[in-house]
């Protein structure tokens, strides 16, 4: 099946979100097309990062984040710091889109982003303006705002039946 132009979504407390969006992007790169990825929430990752350059210049790795710690362990006044390098982070993917720069963005853990305010609902519905027709974007996190199903051509939700997790 052909994602080409689709945007899914991949939402829940289950894990495997991440997993799944990487998947598409190894598959998509494989395939001889432009990968961009954008990490929020997680720190800078320092040692999937080094991984995941190894991948460059197929799939392009983003974290915009400056501190090591996940962003739900930080006090009040380092989310406020935070956010501001978050939101740097949604307006470069922004700017991806408007350049047409990427066939496949994956904006992993922007469904946190948005639960924790750091962006608002304009600021969302300006990514998808910007997305060209047959840009594929994938987001990935835990809750899902009613108002982006609008703008999903797929949405799956991940969640633990059975297990540890």
């Amino acid at each position: 099946m052909d994602d080409t132009g689709r945007v899914q979504i991949y939402y829940g407390d289950g894990r495997g979100k991440s997993t799944a969006a990487l998947g598409y992007a190894l598959q998509a790169a494989s395939a001889g097309r432009n990968v961009f990825v954008i990490h929020f929430l997680k720190g800078r990752m320092t040692t999937e990062s080094a991984f995941m350059q190894r991948l460059e210049p197929e799939i392009k790795v983003f974290h915009f984040e400056k501190t090591d710690q996940r962003y739900e362990s930080l006090s009040e006044q380092e989310k406020l710091e935070e956010n501001r390098n978050l939101k740097n982070g949604v307006n470069f993917a922004r700017k991806v889109l408007m350049n047409d720069e990427c066939s496949l963005l994956i904006l992993d853990e922007l469904l946190g982003v948005i639960d924790n305010g750091v962006v608002t609902r304009e600021e969302v519905e300006a990514l998808f303006q910007a997305k060209a027709e047959e840009t594929q974007i994938i987001i990935t996190g835990r809750s899902l705002p009613d108002y982006m199903k609008e703008y999903a051509d797929a949405v799956y939700e991940i969640r633990l039946e059975k297990g540890c997790g």
